[in-house]
């Protein structure tokens, strides 16, 4: 009212006036809307932490203005009065109205809201985000930063970090140390045991997700019953791993890189006899056996033997060799590196995701400087990701997703078809004594340009007749490539417009797979110094060169290419590998829908997943041969919905289902049909329990589901319902005489069952989530399915006259288990904050029906109601006492050797008097453990981190290769050399001076044939594969806010971690968790690292 009269008042008196005050007053208003003020500060929790990646912006209007950098930071230009929204994950939001007068340093505090764990936000099936609370099924998620371990492979960090995942690392060879995992461990015998894979909602194979960079990674859940992976359908049924990569946020662009260099070095290592041990144990192999057989290595060779391995004088290393292979060939640490750069941000219209990474993974074999090339293993992975979004309206979002793997891999020569290096098993199984590695040279090759291995003559002249392990290794190398280029686009549409509430998220991905692999190799030059080269007064010998020929022979063609047996070259030879090449196309559309009335919130999602794959080799997995039903498109389509109702934030019920096509099956089998159910109550939010139990038990929630997964891998024919025949199969008929005719046969590989069907499982799933006095999680959970259908061949009489295998659906498994996992964290002040987290995971199936032979008078011999991977073996009672009890007991025949004092006594089962198949138990336990559980903790204060983490395995056997084991005898793989004595066989084994029926080893024996009774599988050689291992232990330290500003950088955290660091075991031959000691060792690593942010 004032106002107004002095207008008026102001009109009567002047006009004049009246115009200068409009003027005035409008130059104020836009002076005033135009001016800005600056507001710095930092956003902090109720501990003085701070908070980065918090939103900033007008609260009103909903724009977007910054965000907080990693130490919580940010800085903001507004106009006077705005009110400032802050806002983030798990935290109540804050509302600061800016005042007329700039602003620095200004602290803001967030506090956690007082239910945030059942807010937190989880990736599910097809990509979704769903609130924590209102899931129903088995969901587990891993932080990433939780998967940092100093190690180039992913696989390796799962196991122990999460309920539910089973599995084991076999090897440490760089490009092939990936771990075998199982979601609630192998659930079926059929064809395929492990989960599906999905990177950003694409499907992949093992190899890609042991190569993802860590820090590209948002999210990584675990979907482990039948509500949480039924919407994967056919796909799903051995659980689904699900991984999101990082999306830009608002904000200016913030670049992050982290490099990091490892040291590693073997877990554990064979420990071999000496030379000396070898030699003295070799005669008496050879005389316990036939008394009337000389002894191999006379007493002076034994003794110049000696003398070499104490370097006198009067030693010669190339006549008298003791070659430690282990040595020769290995070194004891390599050196690997890793980094990765990776910038994002954006605005209101788009935000951006950019990284590169880079690993060097160096193997532990030596080069030689006579080679003018690397034969140590070396696995370099590049990779380049673009994740960009763009917010085309308030309601349309188009997303681009570019990402591309590249691995190389350069190593030796192997003795097999992969890339898996063998010569540690070579290393082993070569006599030290009989030749060296390579000569000196001699007066006759002083001028010389290749180098003399050395070796020993086979069964006829210009013949070799062993294996060098230290010319395998460098005669040449094996290369392979490969790349994996995927290209997705994405559209989120809102379709508030159609039906509020409705939305529609769909994508189509391109997808290239590449491979190819070559070897350049020499065929190396063998020596020996022939009877009379040596002159023991000069100490000088004559060499004979060996491979001069290439007939005759003894181990002709011998490895990769050009063998022992070839004749020698001083050139590599090109030899051109595989190649192949894969493409998929993956389509994806769904629908979802939500809506909340009142108290009722409901839901529903439909969706239709369409994949193509073709394969430019078309190659039979059996017969690994180009094939037309391989060579043509696999496809495959499956249509899945759900719906979903809540009330009042308490009670859940969720119905899934999955409706899938498989090409693989007939057209009236060809669709399968699996739904599930589940039901959620989340107990403490009821009245009665906040009244009086919410102090102690924070939040009590019980789910449960139930239902059917369906699965078609299930063999490796192609299409069941059509026959594989052969009409020019071989076995051809000859008419008439002379010239004559003859026309081809027919052979038939399969026979066509057009009831072939998918293996299908029904899944139950009950669990208890509680928190105690709000920092002690606790979730328990048991599951149990009915595996059926699985695939078998029938047990057809011979006289039928089929000529293949007939495959149908009569297999099945029962299996069951539990989860839990307890977590605590705790903050006891603004300085120090400390975690803990447990896991453990039990399960067991049993075969329920396995196609078998009734076995009525032999019931021990059937699979049905054993273990599933259950080993069958004989019995081993002792050792022989002498050779009378030897030969008045049940027969022992085998490899037609009648056994004598010392050797295997096993028992006879049926009590007919010998021992045969018949007598073969069940026996042990899987080599997939039963359980796996992981334990460890962390704290933090003020700028410093330490953590460590412990994982195991329980409740699992292996059989010790017992051929692989045993000393002097040739190795099952048939290439010739003379296995070395381990030292625990040379510490405990049966003899006539220890006549010990429990020692470690048997009587010995120098071949195969002779000892055949002592390796059969059996109880002796069963062993308990339980372990626990320090996984890991890391220590930080992160510059302080005040010193980083100083710097001009965000952030940075130097640290120094180290994996694999000891072990415990009772089984002390090898790493426990390694099963087989004859091949690449694991890695224990120590690594120094470096994260900076700007």
């Amino acid at each position: 009212m004032k106002v107004a009269f002095e207008f008026k008042f102001a009109r009567r008196k002047n006009g004049v006036r009246l115009c200068l005050f409009f003027m005035l007053l409008s130059g104020s208003i836009i002076v005033n809307a135009q001016k800005k003020i600056t507001i710095t500060g930092t956003v902090t929790d109720t501990l003085n932490a701070p908070i980065a990646s918090v939103s900033i912006g007008q609260e009103k209007s909903g724009t977007a203005g910054t965000t907080t950098d990693a130490n919580g930071r940010f800085i903001i230009d507004v106009e006077p009065g705005t009110i400032l929204g802050f806002s983030f994950i798990g935290f109540e939001p804050y509302a600061y109205r800016v005042p007329n007068a700039p602003q620095q340093n200004l602290s803001i505090v967030l506090r956690q809201k007082v239910i945030a764990a059942g807010e937190e936000v989880v990736v599910t099936a097809l990509g979704r985000k769903q609130i924590k609370e209102s899931i129903v099924g088995s969901v587990s998620t891993i932080k990433p930063e939780n998967l940092k371990i100093p190690a180039s492979n992913l696989t390796n960090a799962l196991v122990g970090q999460v309920a539910g995942v089973i599995g084991f690392q076999s090897s440490g060879q760089p490009g092939l140390d990936n771990s075998d995992f199982f979601i609630r461990g192998v659930t079926t015998f059929g064809y395929r045991a492990d989960p599906m894979i999905l990177i950003d909602n694409i499907e992949v194979g093992k190899d890609d997700l042991a190569r993802l960079n860590v820090n590209d990674l948002e999210s990584f859940t675990i979907l482990k019953d039948a509500s949480a992976t039924t919407l994967y359908g056919a796909r799903g049924a051995n659980g689904v791993i699900l991984v999101t990569t990082k999306s830009g946020k608002t904000g200016k662009a913030i670049l992050n890189i982290v490099l990091e260099n490892t040291v590693s070095t073997p877990t554990d290592r064979i420990k071999l006899a000496d030379p000396i041990t070898y030699m003295n144990m070799y005669n008496e192999a050879t005389v316990t056996r036939d008394p009337m057989m000389p002894a191999p290595f006379s007493a002076d060779k034994i003794h110049y033997t000696g003398l070499t391995l104490q370097n006198a004088p009067a030693g010669n290393r190339y006549v008298y060799p003791a070659v430690d292979w282990l040595n020769l060939l290995f070194r004891d640490r390599t050196f690997t590196q890793r980094a990765n750069m990776n910038v994002s941000g954006g605005s209101d219209l788009s935000h951006y995701f950019i990284s590169g990474s880079y690993s060097n993974d160096n193997g532990i074999l030596k080069d030689h400087p006579d080679n003018n090339f690397k034969t140590n293993l070396k696995f370099t992975t590049y990779q380049l990701r673009t994740n960009v979004d763009f917010n085309l309206t308030k309601s349309t979002q188009l997303s681009a997703q570019l990402w591309g793997l590249f691995n190389e891999y350069s190593g030796p020569l192997t003795n097999n078809a992969s890339f898996s290096t063998d010569l540690y098993d070579m290393a082993t199984h070569t006599s030290p004594v009989l030749f060296p590695a390579y000569y000196e040279p001699d007066s006759a090759n002083l001028l010389t340009q290749h180098i003399l291995f050395g070796n020993a003559y086979g069964s006829s002249a210009n013949s070799v007749g062993y294996l060098n392990p230290y010319a395998q290794l460098l005669r040449g190398f094996k290369k392979f490539s490969n790349s994996r280029m995927t290209a997705t686009l994405r559209l989120n549409q809102k379709l508030d417009f159609i039906v509020r509430g409705l939305s529609f998220d769909g994508f189509v991905n391109v997808n290239r797979y590449a491979y190819f692999d070559n070897t350049m190799a020499y065929n190396p030059f063998y020596y020996t110094i022939p009877v009379g080269g040596y002159n023991i007064g000069s100490n000088r010998y004559v060499l004979q060169w060996i491979n001069s020929l290439s007939s005759g022979n003894a181990f002709a063609g011998g490895i990769g290419a050009g063998g022992n047996g070839s004749a020698a070259t001083e050139y590599l030879v090109y030899s051109p590998g595989k190649k192949d090449a894969t493409a998929y196309v993956h389509f994806q559309g769904r629908l979802d829908y939500s809506k909340r009335l009142g108290d009722h919130d409901i839901g529903a999602t439909l969706n239709i997943i369409r994949m193509q794959r073709l394969e430019a080799n078309g190659i039979d997995p059996v017969t690994s041969q180009p094939s037309l039903p391989y060579a043509l498109p696999y496809r495959n389509l499956n249509f899945a919905g759900e719906a979903s109702y809540a009330f009042r934030s308490k009670y859940f019920l969720r119905f899934n289902f999955a409706y899938n096509g498989s090409e693989r099956f007939d057209v009236n089998n060809r669709y399968g049909f699996f739904p599930t159910i589940g039901a959620s109550w989340i107990v403490s939010k009821e009245k009665f329990w906040q009244d009086g139990l919410s102090d102690i038990i924070s939040s009590l929630k019980l789910r449960s589901s139930i239902g059917y997964s369906g699965n078609d891998q299930i063999g490796s024919q192609r299409f069941f319902y059509l026959s594989d025949v052969n009409l020019a199969g071989g076995n051809p008929a000859s008419f008439g005489i002379g010239n004559g005719y003859s026309r081809p046969g027919v052979t038939i590989r399969n026979y066509q069952n057009s009831q072939v069907t998918w293996e299908r499982g029904l899944r139950f799933n009950g669990a208890v989530e509680a928190t105690f006095f709000r920092s002690l999680d606790l979730i328990a959970e048991y599951w149990k399915e009915r595996r059926s259908n699985i695939l078998q061949q029938r047990l057809i009489p011979s006289s039928e006259g089929l000529e293949a295998g007939v495959f149908t659906n009569v297999g099945e498994v029962e299996s069951n288990g539990w989860d839990l996992t307890l977590n605590y964290n705790k903050s006891f002040s603004k300085d120090l904050t400390v975690a803990y987290m447990s896991n453990f995971t039990y399960s067991q199936a049993v075969y329920n029906n396995y196609e078998e032979p009734a076995y009525l008078s032999e019931p021990w011999r059937r699979k049905t109601g054993s273990i599933v991977g259950q080993p069958f073996g004989y019995i081993a009672e002792r050792l022989f006492v002498d050779d009378k009890e030897a030969a008045t007991s049940p027969v022992q025949n085998f490899g037609g050797q009648k056994p004598k004092g010392g050797d295997i006594k096993y028992r006879d089962v049926n009590g007919d008097g010998q021992i045969t198949i018949a007598d073969m138990v069940p026996i042990g336990l899987p080599t997939t453990p039963q359980i796996s559980y992981g334990f460890g903790a962390s704290a933090k204060y003020r700028s410093f981190d330490l953590g460590f983490r412990f994982q195991g395995n329980a409740r699992t056997t292996f059989m010790i290769d017992a051929r692989g084991i045993s000393p002097f005898v040739i190795p099952a793989d048939g290439v010739p050399g003379q296995a070395q004595v381990l030292q625990a066989v040379a510490d405990d084994y049966w003899s006539e001076d220890n006549q010990n029926i429990y020692a470690f080893y048997p009587r010995l024996g120098t071949d195969a044939n002779i000892i055949t009774n002592n390796l059969q599988p059996s109880t002796w050689w069963l062993r308990k594969g339980d372990f626990l291992r320090l996984k890991l232990v890391e220590l930080g330290y992160t510059l302080s806010p005040a010193i980083a500003r100083r710097a001009r950088i965000t952030n940075l955290r130097i640290y120094v971690n180290g994996s694999n660091l000891f072990l415990l075991s009772n089984f002390k031959l090898w790493d426990a968790e390694q099963k087989n000691g004859f091949t690449y060792p694991l890695q224990k690593t120590y690594n120094l690292g470096l994260n900076v942010t700007f």
